[in-house]
């Protein structure tokens, strides 16, 4: 079934380890003249003055500073941004997001209807580039040299999704698929599209349409982009033109409903970002594509790929827990309060669709630890926890602060990242495995802060 979008340019949502095509598309450049426009590097630094802009065309960029990680909502000039494409601009008056697959009545959904039509609601959730901490492997792997900022806690407006499955009767049986895409790719360029599971999907996603209370900008997603809480950022796909109710993933032969309408060469280009990319890999390993998988937080995955369990390299879906420090900054000089003596240290963690159960601090790399407190609102496991810790250093000096999370199942940050040739699969012996696409790291000691103390 063609999605039924009005023809953009696309871009893709997500943060691919494949990323050789972006940079080879790249034009960071204006023209030397005139009002700067979408695609100069100009034009997104004055739209988003608090991320750091690694490229303009397509729009890729982290947060710049520390500080944003002391806040518990993360305004849309300081959300990171991960684009393949030059971001389409719409008219979402002309835009339908095409419904299709197992329902009883295919749609063409206006977001006036996704506004009218449906309830409300609002959620909040980290979202998080599944590539966010790329630059810290060593060797390095190409892509966008994500440090620690693509990540945002943001909050969603929209229809739920719920509502729309059982409107236009889906078959809403947990062991079904939703494919969802994003505008038309240029001619001979690949999709952006994911399989959710259905039970995900029924559980507590949108279509949304607003952030922080806003009209999405056009590189956050408007009209209107998928919001899956507590999943990684590629699962969220941005610009959703095409819904498709399947029995399975997207896989890539005839039985797929939703290539019907489509050339081999075509579908194939929708099944890159589900199958090949946003898989954990090891060195020399390849992706396999499966029909369905029946477990979707993501360690789970590589723990039982790792033990023998399966032999399938997990697919990015539920995020794995982290913790970053936002005050003090990275190689920031600090002095003790003068009232007690000690500096506060300020943070966020999350854990995807578990509860963050504790954050701890070291202020000597990770040698001794000492439990910090929760602070601020919480609404749930989708939403990061702010935590804080009042660190007395005793001495002036130069400190490496850093600090682990835990979850609910009791999984803790590890401390580093494994040597490439030990081949690692999961979590273990303190390490996250060398990840052939630098994605889902979590370690804490890449992503500690240097300080100096000054009494």
């Amino acid at each position: 079934m063609l999605a039924s979008g009005a023809a953009a340019t696309v871009a893709l949502a997500g943060c691919a380890g494949e990323e050789e095509a972006d940079d080879e598309d790249e034009t960071d450049d204006d023209d030397g003249g005139g009002e700067p426009e979408p695609g100069d590097r100009e034009y997104l630094e004055e739209k988003f003055p608090g991320l750091l802009i690694h490229s303009a065309d397509p729009e890729n960029g982290e947060a710049a500073e520390r500080e944003t990680y002391t806040e518990y909502i993360t305004p849309s000039e300081e959300h990171y941004i991960r684009n393949h494409y030059l971001a389409p601009r719409i008219d979402e008056t002309e835009w339908t997001i095409s419904l299709g697959g197992l329902v009883d009545e295919e749609a063409d959904i206006s977001v006036d209807a996704l506004r009218e039509e449906f309830s409300t609601e609002t959620v909040t959730h980290v979202m998080q580039c599944s590539g966010n901490g790329r630059s810290y492997f060593d060797p390095e792997i190409a892509g966008n040299p994500w440090i620690y900022g693509a990540v945002g806690n943001a909050e969603w407006t929209g229809a739920p999704l719920s509502e729309i499955m059982e409107e236009y009767g889906a078959d809403t049986s947990d062991d079904m698929w939703v494919m969802f895409a994003g505008d038309d790719a240029p001619d001979g360029e690949r999709v952006f599209a994911r399989s959710i599971p259905m039970q995900k999907v029924m559980e507590d996603c949108i279509l949304a349409y607003e952030m922080n209370g806003e009209e999405m900008t056009a590189e956050h997603g408007h009209p209107v982009r998928v919001v899956v809480p507590g999943w990684y950022g590629n699962n969220n796909v941005k610009w959703l033109s095409e819904i498709e109710v399947m029995e399975r993933m997207m896989i890539g032969d005839d039985e797929d409903l939703f290539l019907e309408d489509y050339e081999t060469d075509d579908y194939e280009n929708y099944l890159h970002w589900q199958h090949n990319s946003y898989r954990i890999l090891a060195e020399g390993q390849e992706s396999i594509r499966v029909e369905s998988i029946d477990e979707f937080d993501t360690q789970t995955q590589m723990d039982m790929e790792a033990s023998g369990e399966r032999e399938v390299p997990p697919y990015i879906y539920d995020q794995l827990v982290k913790s970053l420090i936002g005050y003090p900054g990275i190689d920031d000089t600090v002095s003790p309060r003068d009232e007690d003596g000690m500096i506060e240290v300020i943070g966020v963690a999350w854990a995807g669709d578990d509860e963050v159960t504790e954050v701890e601090i070291s202020a000597d790399g990770g040698e001794t630890w000492e439990s910090a407190e929760f602070f601020g609102e919480d609404n749930g496991p989708y939403a990061w926890r702010q935590f804080r810790y009042l660190w007395d250093p005793e001495e002036g000096g130069d400190y490496t602060l850093v600090s682990r999370a835990t979850d609910e199942n009791g999984r803790t940050q590890p401390r580093d990242i494994s040597d490439i040739e030990d081949g690692q699969l999961t979590i273990e012996d303190d390490s996250f495995p060398y990840e052939m696409g630098g994605y889902c790291l979590n370690a804490y000691e890449p992503h500690g802060v240097d300080v100096t103390v000054e009494m």
